[in-house]
């Protein structure tokens, strides 16, 4: 389970080290892709496994699954994470997500996200702010 926040630097490289924390869940395959909110979603092989077998299931004829699948899946890509736990993060990726040198990697339970550290703050106030009015929708929903 992938549960905090921690900072790390993307390397010249575009290496990012994997928390020690993560290491043993995340394994030595990963598949990184676009994510919501303009960060960078990591999945262990075999979450990401279960996910994209649901986006491969939605129906073409709709066009929000259509666009919701080509988001995720053709924009994934498969990294090994090397013998230090690094990864590379690809340029399509680090554009998508405005990665500078400084970055949030944060754990929500299967998977891990990625965030240029300033838009990871922004985000965070912004959500603090709210996050009376959330849980209060949340709860209407049964969560």
């Amino acid at each position: 389970m992938f549960l905090g926040e921690y900072t790390h630097s993307i390397d010249q490289k575009k290496r990012l080290a994997i928390p020690s924390k993560f290491r043993t869940e995340a394994g030595n395959i990963v598949v990184v892709t676009r994510g919501l909110d303009h960060c960078l979603f990591v999945f262990p092989h075999r979450e990401w496994q279960l996910l994209a077998e649901k986006l491969g299931a939605l129906p073409l004829g709709q066009s929000d699954a259509r666009g919701f699948s080509r988001l995720m899946l053709a924009g994934a890509m498969e990294v090994s994470v090397d013998k230090l736990g690094r990864i590379i993060i690809p340029d399509y990726l680090k554009e998508y997500a405005e990665l500078e040198k400084q970055v949030v990697v944060a754990g929500l339970f299967n998977r891990m996200e990625i965030w240029d550290s300033s838009t990871w703050e922004e985000y965070k106030t912004k959500s603090e702010k709210d996050a009376g009015n959330m849980a209060e929708r949340l709860g209407d929903i049964g969560v």
